[in-house]
């Protein structure tokens, strides 16, 4: 029986390991896949709702998809609707999530076997754009390591803050882990009935969860890199970190402003607030689109000018490898920085002190293209399914690709094939645009015969 048992066990990594040379891609969506059918299982128990009847399963698919994918959409509301077992089920798949399919293998085969394989560390490098295989076992130390304490960290900041707001130590602990953990990996989802809406003048509480949303945006490579150079300072900061921080510094200041701007006598919004909290208020609304998921005021009631600002800023998203969706920033970084370069007329796309390749270029324009046409389609799908109008289509199209979790209020009102479709955008926006891009930079074709050249007219 042992003996059985290790064969059909030697015979499945045989088959992965092969899977993996041949089409690490297709291993990588097979797994995330299966990861999601296991947590709407576990969604589907009649124990998982507070009702004790059994969700529906598009509902439970829904909500694994969203928490695996670091989402935040969701068909039913997370405090009322699931119970604490639903709750803990969903707070896993988010960490799951978080971490990485891929990267969280990598953990298990470490600590089975006290090292990791060719097959895991080259899986690892695509998932978290490790460069060089030498550096995933540092990346999965600081990926476990740094994820665990700022969640930890962001817990006990707000564990003392929900006492005071009269909750149980049982309850403030929950809430706070939940929080953390839901901040950190950019997941959006929220453990109480009222969500954040009652905060929004809390600086105790939003600030926390602003800091765990925007350092689990900028990417674990960039996080490695601050924390490998940490005695040379920012001279020690490869070209990605540097791009990724000024990006992200630059989006959130400006987005902060614009959202003041348009929202400042919304009295729906930030109208009905002293200014102090009006500056909280839009810090918060601009650091959330990166792919937090958050609110603390209605979204629904926002000027249309300000939801087109947090759909460009929903896809874009956050740093590369990170817990953020969309583009990604060093991908609007490199494309700004060719305009620029063509602007002067400069071959070479240079920033701080370093020449970016050509190809690297092209790589971006794909990226986006593949990510601007899922939204296109899925916008013209869903308009037919639904009706509704253009601007409440594409904020919950871009949403749910770039895996943010905003919502203008309809996403529960969804018709089933409605909610099917983005459960199919939000796994793309999760892997899809990443997948791809890792297939295209493999790529390296050599041609020993070159074309002639031929300049096409352009604009």
């Amino acid at each position: 029986m042992a003996h059985g048992w290790s064969t059909r066990l030697f015979e499945w990594r045989e088959f992965v390991d092969r899977t993996a040379r041949q089409s690490p891609a297709r291993l990588a969506v097979t797994v995330f896949g299966a990861v999601i059918a296991v947590f709407t299982a576990l969604l589907m128990a009649p124990f998982a709702t507070e009702s004790g009847r059994h969700a529906a399963f598009v509902d439970a698919l829904f909500t694994a998809t969203s928490a695996v994918c670091v989402t935040g959409l969701v068909v039913v509301p997370t405090g009322t609707y699931w119970s604490t077992y639903g709750q803990v089920v969903i707070l896993v798949a988010i960490k799951v999530g978080g971490l990485g399919v891929m990267t969280l293998a990598s953990i298990l085969g470490l600590a089975v076997s006290r090292r990791i394989g060719l097959t895991q560390r080259i899986l690892t490098a695509s998932e978290t754009k490790t460069q060089k295989l030498g550096e995933v076992g540092s990346l999965i130390r600081v990926v476990i390591i740094t994820s665990t304490t700022l969640e930890l960290t962001i817990a006990l900041l707000l564990f003392p803050r929900f006492l005071v707001l009269e909750e149980t130590i049982g309850e403030a602990a929950w809430h706070g882990l939940f929080y953390g953990i839901s901040a950190f990996n950019n997941a959006g989802f929220v453990p109480t009935a009222e969500g954040l809406a009652p905060y929004t003048a809390d600086w105790m509480l939003c600030l926390p969860i602003i800091i765990g949303v925007f350092v689990g945006s900028l990417g674990f490579p960039v996080i490695l890199n601050i924390f490998s150079a940490r005695k040379r300072g920012t001279r020690g900061w490869s070209l990605h970190t540097k791009l990724t921080l000024s990006v992200s510094v630059g989006l959130v200041v400006l987005a902060t402003f614009l959202f003041a701007v348009f929202e400042w006598n919304n009295d729906e919004t930030l109208g009905a607030h002293p200014w102090p909290v009006k500056l909280l208020a839009a810090l918060f609304t601009g650091v959330m689109p990166r792919s937090g998921g958050f609110s603390t005021i209605d979204t629904g009631s926002m000027h249309e000018s300000s939801w087109l600002i947090t759909d460009a800023l929903m896809f874009v998203g956050g740093g590369s490898a990170s817990t953020a969706g969309g583009i990604k920033v060093t991908t609007l970084a490199v494309m700004l920085i060719a305009i620029v370069a063509e602007a002067r007329g400069d071959r070479d796309m240079d920033a701080f002190g370093k020449r970016i390749p050509r190809d690297t270029l092209r790589l971006a324009i794909a990226v986006t293209f593949i990510g601007a046409s899922a939204v296109l389609l899925s916008s013209v799908a869903l308009l037919e399914i639904t009706g509704w109008s253009l601007d409440v289509i594409l904020f919950e199209t871009i949403s749910a690709f770039a895996t943010v979790g905003l919502s203008t209020g309809v996403t529960g009102s969804l018709p089933e094939a409605g909610k099917y479709m983005l459960v199919a955008l939000m796994f793309i926006g999760r892997i899809g645009t990443m997948t791809f891009a890792a297939a295209l930079a493999l790529r390296d074709r050599r041609r020993v015969i070159r074309r002639p050249e031929e300049r096409p007219i352009i604009g």
